[in-house]
């Protein structure tokens, strides 16, 4: 029985693939102990004990950026929270550990190496997070995403993907997904989704043109997140839902989308073939537009700025482009063409290599 240690969390972008794996390691072997380290705030929270793992919790310890008096106790907390870690993999006989970025990854990345047991970490973003750009100088196992992501020892697996993704079966699944959320098999299928938090400029953007995407000949399932603000027009072939827990049923039914540029959003299209049009989320250090800079170069996706992703631009391109079914073909193909479907075994057999170097 091998014993393995999960790092990761505080958003969907980390615990995900990391569930991914820990389902990938459990499958292989039933008798494997996967132990999930992470924090009390974050999804992980939630979601690990949802899927059957056990979480092991330590404060969360942000990287300091600037000088305060939090920076001046960053490093007592950081070696104690590390020694925390280190005396759980000593407890538990862990003999890998496994992170994903975030606040929980660098403390165990550092209690791993005074452990003396190999570490493993993947990055899911284009441009790596702060946490996973310091483990990865120590590390020779080190996974990504995307291909050219600038980290030391950088070895492309692609996204592990949930497993209702992995294997999903889009043909087989239409008929259920079309009944599910009530649309017609006679009109093909526009998502709108700007993730769990919403995407207010994607939203009142597809609002406002939903009449004209309609008379186009599609129907619109626009999934709005966030608060939503929006209220439904009650026009036909325009389904409007505030969160949609069957992600996979939706996709199954996808022919084109609009969606933020997210790492697993843009890694889940790419695997299923799904052509987008991509509005990247404007703040923070631009990693959208890198996540989808590939499957976008590769021809099976557009990118467009928040700023510019306005009804106008939906008259002029995305309406014109929607009813040339060769183009949306072809798209179709290209994004197929940058995708993984394997990246939970790819991630698993990186694992392996860390355990037999050992």
């Amino acid at each position: 029985m091998t014993r393995y240690l999960l790092a990761g969390g505080g958003t969907a972008g980390h615990v995900n693939p990391l569930l991914a794996v820990a389902d990938s390691l459990r499958r292989d072997d039933p008798s494997a102990e996967v132990l999930v380290l992470g924090t009390a705030e974050g999804l992980e929270a939630r979601l690990v004990p949802d899927r059957g793992y056990e979480l092991a919790t330590i404060p969360k310890l942000p990287f300091p950026r600037r000088p305060n008096a939090a920076a001046l106790r960053f490093p007592r907390d950081y070696r104690a929270t590390t020694g925390r870690v280190r005396n759980l993999i000593r407890e538990r006989g862990i003999e890998v550990v496994v992170g994903f970025g975030g606040y929980a990854s660098a403390p165990a990345y550092s209690a791993a190496r005074k452990a003396g047991i190999p570490y493993v970490l993947h990055e899911a973003n284009a441009r790596p997070g702060l946490a996973n750009r310091l483990g990865a100088r120590s590390t020779p196992f080190v996974g990504v995403a995307f291909e050219g992501t600038k980290l030391p020892h950088a070895r492309f697996v692609g996204m592990p993907l949930r497993v209702e993704i992995e294997e999903l079966d889009r043909d087989a699944s239409r008929v259920d997904a079309l009944e599910f959320f009530g649309l017609s098999d006679a009109r093909p299928t526009l998502l709108v989704t700007g993730g769990s938090l919403g995407a207010r400029r994607i939203n009142l953007t597809i609002a406002d043109r939903a009449a004209e995407l309609v008379a186009a000949g599609y129907q619109v399932l626009h999934i709005q997140g966030g608060k939503g603000e929006l209220t439904d027009p009650g026009i036909e072939h325009y389904c409007l839902l505030d969160y949609c827990d069957r992600m996979d049923l939706a996709f199954a039914i996808t022919d084109f989308a609009v969606a933020r540029a997210g790492a697993a959003t843009v890694c889940e299209f790419a695997a299923l073939g799904i052509p987008a049009v991509y509005v990247p989320f404007p703040v923070g250090n631009g990693e959208q537009r890198f996540n989808a800079a590939g499957v976008v170069e590769a021809g099976g996706g557009i990118l467009v700025d928040d700023a510019a992703f306005l009804p106008f631009w939906i008259d002029d391109e995305l309406i014109p482009l929607l009813v040339d079914p060769d183009r949306v073909v072809t798209m179709s193909e290209r994004a197929a063409g940058v995708g993984v479907r394997d990246g939970s075994d790819r991630m698993v057999s990186l694992i392996r290599s860390a355990l037999h170097g050992a």
